[in-house]
């Protein structure tokens, strides 16, 4: 994890770890707020630190963290938890353009993840990854458009799907893309 000094130079722990951590467990903690009652338009705090842009990041992922912590501004402002529903929506949307954007580019997005583990990819590597590159893609279109039907649906939906479906679905498409990486990389041995 990234260390940075402080103001009075002792070593501490960036937060980024922390905010990517909240931004995972936002629909969860939203789901806990909800059923316990609490005004979720004050959920909307939980959005702030996301504005927070991290380094690393470039294009349209570098300005997810702004726009979701803008959704938490609206929801604070208006006392309405209506614009927290569409962080979801919003996350699938610029992950889907980042990605789309990348397969118009020399290199995709999974390509240059890819270069920082073996810089010297081989073609078939490219081809691979940009066909990982356009599976992500339609996940973030599916994923997308489940997140954006729920905020039509009972809170309930919202938050088992986007607090607990989407996350599994996602670890399915980690792990199955693993597994065939593994098989696909012994044939370029």
């Amino acid at each position: 994890m990234p260390i940075c000094k402080t103001l009075d130079g002792r070593r501490a722990l960036k937060p980024t770890f922390a905010v990517a951590l909240l931004g995972a467990v936002l629909p969860l903690l939203f789901w806990l707020c909800y059923w316990q009652g609490w005004p979720l338009w004050l959920c909307g705090f939980l959005l702030l630190p996301l504005a927070w842009r991290r380094r690393g990041l470039n294009g349209l992922l570098s300005w997810l963290g702004p726009c979701v912590a803008l959704l938490g501004v609206i929801a604070l402002l208006m006392r309405s938890s209506a614009s927290l529903l569409y962080y979801p929506v919003l996350v699938n949307a610029v992950f889907l353009l980042a990605f789309a954007i990348s397969l118009f580019q020399s290199q995709t997005l999974i390509e240059r993840l890819a270069r920082r583990i073996d810089p010297k990819l081989p073609p078939e590597g490219v081809r691979y990854t940009r066909k990982v590159t356009l599976a992500w893609c339609v996940f973030f279109v599916f994923n997308g458009g489940i997140a954006f039907w729920t905020t039509t649906q009972a809170m309930s939906v919202w938050a088992l799907y986007n607090g607990l479906i989407a996350y599994v679905a996602m670890g399915m498409m980690f792990g199955g893309e693993w597994l065939i990486r593994r098989r696909v990389m012994r044939r370029f041995s």
